[in-house]
């Protein structure tokens, strides 16, 4: 129908991938705003960025690589001596049927002699946010050798393997002697050659993916209970069998793995995995679903032990059962509400060949009630990858042909039917061939793997694989998605935000309908959100304000530094004007201060210049200088709003303020400086803390010179002897040591938490900024 025409929009840039992209679905799209691209020799991984210092249009994009182990992995099946004489044996063995299946065999022979070795990535797979140390997504890669490790990216330059497994789930097997519990009989001697099969299928990886996090209990010595955040890792394994790992957060390696428990799913030849995961009546249910080469899909129960309001499913469900050699390639899950039933539901969708199967899933109290069916005529060739926007339940499908298709479910009154419409890559990149696509977390971006396609009917000489971006969403429905968010974090919704900072970085102004949107919201709402969201639309609006230097500025400069050419008009800025340009900045400090957060670089002061030059200077410098006053005033508004949360933390965990660190009274000074500044809930605040205080200070003092820091500043503390200190953003400390954190988008700095912090600071060291939503590293 009309109402859903999509218009897809070619994203600048496209980027370049060093190696050919390897694996069964080699993009993956985190909840956090990283591409992981499986390629021949490393997982690219790709950050999105919505960057309010760059006024460049094109997406910023942060990228950063996970490379594969140098060594190859030898699965463990025996001790090294006994695997050694059996390989031997197996190769020079005079049936063929055993010395070639063993030579041909990729888990025996992963570092290949004969044939080319295994090298690259099968598989990649991010955990939800809120994994890692920081706070974000952990990746769990598979190489093409069946190695499964986790990284985890804590500079945001390095990736640091955090756990092997493979290694791991080998070394339980061995002393378990190979059996899976203690009732199974005994296994065989490993010179038989079925025997040396079984034990490398049950730990060979086909397929891992991550739960979403619930809630474990844990008691402690004095026998309280406290709640822990848990993830599981359901790994498939070639015979079948699912290892269910479960992770402790903030997962930090090995000694952060609580349990790992082994289920038999029956399937054989499995291929695919997914985790299904339904809340009905507040209690949530989970189980694994599982697709096999052979066609037949069905939901395996997990039984998750110490999971606080987790049940499971009796029985497994059989949601296709026919052995029709279609291979079942990937499977998606999607949580729904079902308009006629007023309950959730859930949608799974599974790649079959050229066919799309789909099943409904609806608990009520008859019991389970199942609905399937298949979609057929999408796409004349098999698909090879599908992925799906989980917020609406779009999913999206390609065929090695550059086209995608949309389907959008509409629920009917028994169960749903499917619109979709065909996307033609070609008609945005040209003739390419795709290789694997992912949707962005809010929907706004489909990334697709291309390379080139047939030109004049032959095909090109090179491949040269690309990462390139589409719009899935128009600014206006990006901007209403914003303004309606639930989850009301900036940083969560980067891929509507870039879309927003595009359009307003084209057009040079910000939209009416956007601002009248905006302001009614902030009225009606005072959620700080959305302050937040105005700053946001105020520093991209002061960066499309400024001139494009006119030369690239880290580029050196091959001019001789003795002339001044500074002074030549018309010139563009060089590293003289740049140093000129820094010296500005000491003096111009007013202009600095007033933007608070916004980069006022040379380029600025060039915009100011050129202007003048064709007689617009007033009106540019004036229109600079109100927008300077209103992110002055927006991020004055937010810092009033932490402040006014940082002393309630002070007030409740507190007997007597001299118990914290945190300078209570210069913030409170600080508050109440502002004559035009009457916010009742800070007064009363204020008054409880000074009269708890009863007229102490309890300053806070430099640890060079002991002299007393005034709270003069949010952002720095100057004692009297000119030594500076930079002040923490999340509990207004001077950070008094050269290790600090500091936010994303480096609008801020924190301090690192310390051994002798109480739980109620360390939690608030753990917020995100409070200008930008962005975690702190």
């Amino acid at each position: 129908s009309a109402g859903f025409r999509l218009t897809a929009v070619r994203r600048e840039p496209a980027v370049r991938l060093q190696h050919g992209a390897s694996g069964l679905e080699p993009l993956a799209w985190s909840e956090d705003h990283r591409v992981s691209v499986s390629t021949a020799r490393s997982i690219a991984v790709l950050e999105q960025l919505s960057d309010v210092h760059s006024g460049g249009q094109d997406m910023v994009i942060h990228r950063t690589a996970v490379p594969a182990p140098g060594a190859a992995c030898m699965l463990k099946v025996g001790p090294k001596k006994e695997v050694a004489e059996c390989k031997e044996k197996f190769a020079s063995s005079v049936d063929p049927t055993v010395s070639q299946t063993f030579m041909l065999d990729r888990v025996f022979n992963p570092e290949g002699k004969s044939l080319t070795p295994m090298r690259g990535f099968k598989y990649s797979s991010w955990s939800p946010l809120g994994c890692d140390a920081n706070g974000r997504c952990l990746l769990a890669a598979l190489t093409m050798d069946n190695r499964l490790t986790i990284h985890a990216n804590l500079n945001r330059l390095q990736w640091v393997q955090l756990v092997d497994l493979t290694e791991l789930y080998g070394e339980r097997l061995f002393e378990a002697s190979y059996k899976l519990c203690k009732a199974d009989t005994p296994c065989g001697e490993l010179g038989d050659f079925p025997e040396f099969q079984r034990r490398h299928s049950m730990q060979a990886p086909v397929r891992m993916e991550w739960s979403g996090i619930c809630t474990t209990q844990q008691v402690k010595h004095n026998n309280e209970c406290r709640d822990v955040g848990s993830v599981l890792l359901a790994v498939l394994f070639e015979n079948g069998n699912i290892a269910v790992w479960q992770f402790q957060l903030p997962f930090l390696g090995k000694e952060s793995i609580t349990s790992c428990n082994t289920i038999e799913s029956g399937i054989s030849s499995p291929s695919v995995l997914s985790w299904w995961e339904y809340e009905h009546n507040n209690r949530k249910m989970s189980g694994l679903i599982v697709g096999s080469a052979y066609g037949p899909v069905k939901i395996i129960p997990v039984n998750l032990k110490a999971v606080k309001g987790y049940f499971t499913l009796r029985q497994p469900v059989v949601l296709w059962q026919e052995m029709d050699q279609l291979p079942v390639h990937s499977i998606k899950c999607i949580p729904l509400y079902h308009p006629y039933q007023k309950c959730s539901c859930s949608l799974v969708v599974a790649a079959r060949g050229p066919y799309v199967f789909w099943c409904l899933l609806l608990i009520s109290k008859a019991g389970l009630n199942v609905h399937n069916s298949h979609v057929t005529g999408l796409h004349s060739l098999p698909i090879v990858s599908m992925t799906a926007d989980k917020q609406n339940g779009t999913v999206y499908t390609c065929s090695s042909d550059g086209k995608v298709r949309q389907l959008i479910p509409i629920f009917t009154d028994v169960a749903l039917k499917f619109e979709h419409q065909l996307i033609k890559l070609s008609e945005v990149f040209g003739c390419v061939r795709t290789h694997g696509i992912a949707v962005s977390p809010c929907g706004a971006y489909l990334a697709v793997i291309t390379t080139e396609g047939m030109a004049n009917g032959l095909h090109p000489v090179n491949k040269n694989y690309q990462v390139q971006f589409v719009t899935l969403k128009t600014f206006e429905e990006a901007a209403a998605q914003l303004l309606e968010s639930s989850v009301q974090n900036l940083f969560r919704q980067v891929d509507l935000t870039d879309l927003v900072r595009w359009k307003i970085l084209k057009d040079k102004h910000i939209p009416q309908f956007l601002q009248e949107a905006l302001d009614k919201k902030i009225e009606s709402c005072g959620s700080t959100y959305f302050w937040r969201f105005k700053l946001f639309l105020l520093r991209i609006l002061y960066q499309s304000m400024q001139k494009a230097p006119s030369e690239v500025t880290w580029r050196p400069s091959h001019e001789d530094a003795k002339i001044l050419i500074s002074d030549s008009p018309g010139m563009g800025s060089t590293e003289d004007d740049q140093e000129e340009g820094t010296s500005k900045q000491a003096s111009k400090q007013s202009l600095r201060d007033t933007g608070k957060g916004v980069d006022i670089d040379d380029t600025a002061e060039d915009s100011l210049h050129q202007s003048s030059d064709t007689g617009g200077r007033e009106p540019m410098v004036e229109k600079l200088l109100e927008i300077q006053a209103q992110i002055e005033a927006v991020e004055m508004h937010l810092t009033r709003e932490h402040m006014k949360r940082v002393l309630g933390e002070v007030y409740l965990h507190t007997w007597i303020t001299e118990n914290t660190s945190i300078p209570t009274r210069g913030v409170c000074d600080f508050l109440m400086s502002d004559d035009g500044y009457d916010d009742r809930t800070a007064r009363v605040l204020i008054g409880h803390i000074l009269k708890k205080m009863n007229k102490q200070t309890f300053p806070e003092h430099c640890s060079l010179c002991k002299e007393i820091l005034p709270f003069t500043d949010r952002k720095q503390a100057v004692c009297s002897n000119g030594h500076i200190w930079l002040r923490c953003f999340l509990t207004y400390q001077s950070c008094q040591s050269l290790v600090y954190r500091r936010c994303l988008l480096h609008d801020s700095i924190a301090r690192h938490p310390t051994p002798e912090d109480p739980e109620w600071i360390k939690r608030l060291l753990q917020g995100p900024c409070t200008f930008c939503d962005s975690p702190v590293f």
